[in-house]
């Protein structure tokens, strides 16, 4: 069987294609979870937790839209991250009463909007392989050592193509630092 049977398997409500699914995938967790979280008590919670969205959101996977390896990845980066802003937000002082609320305001969040599509047609315009590095780096939050390591690069190379990378994004985004 494959993963998208296992799939299948699971939207029918079987527990079993969910363990299936997630030995399968353990590494590609596991890798993600380990450039996001660094306790490994952390990163085992979250690793659970994963299992727990993937049976909870089961109904949720249409295979029109994306294979069982992308909706996990998305599943497990998402868990990874919030787990990362419960831990900050737990470690941060209470904000006095007199501060102002941070939220953003209807005209932030349309401008917020427009510039995310804009930086994701800009992302798309790139080379696969440039695609990946800044995924790589921002998306999954990996070290540039780690990057180089795995890529067969020096961490002086993969700094070096970073920096042309987000020049060539920022020239595209009509010269917005990034």
């Amino acid at each position: 069987m494959d993963p998208a049977q296992w799939m299948a398997q699971l939207q029918q409500g079987d527990p079993d294609a969910a363990e299936r699914l997630l030995a399968y995938y353990d590494g590609m967790l596991r890798y993600i979870v380990g450039g996001i979280l660094d306790d490994p008590h952390q990163r085992e919670d979250c690793l659970a937790e994963v299992g727990l969205k993937l049976w909870e959101n089961r109904a949720r996977y249409d295979p029109e839209r994306s294979s069982p390896a992308t909706w996990l990845t998305a599943l497990c980066r998402n868990a990874a991250f919030d787990r990362l802003r419960k831990l900050q937000w737990h470690s941060a002082e209470e904000l006095p009463e007199s501060h102002p609320d941070p939220s953003p305001g209807p005209e932030e969040l349309l401008l917020q909007k427009e510039r995310v599509q804009a930086l994701g047609r800009a992302l798309n315009a790139l080379s696969p392989r440039d695609r990946n590095l800044i995924y790589r780096k921002y998306f999954y939050l990996q070290s540039t050592a780690r990057m180089a390591a795995e890529l067969g690069l020096t961490e002086r190379a993969v700094e070096g193509r970073l920096h042309r990378i987000r020049k060539k994004l920022q020239k595209q985004l009509g010269g917005e630092p990034l």
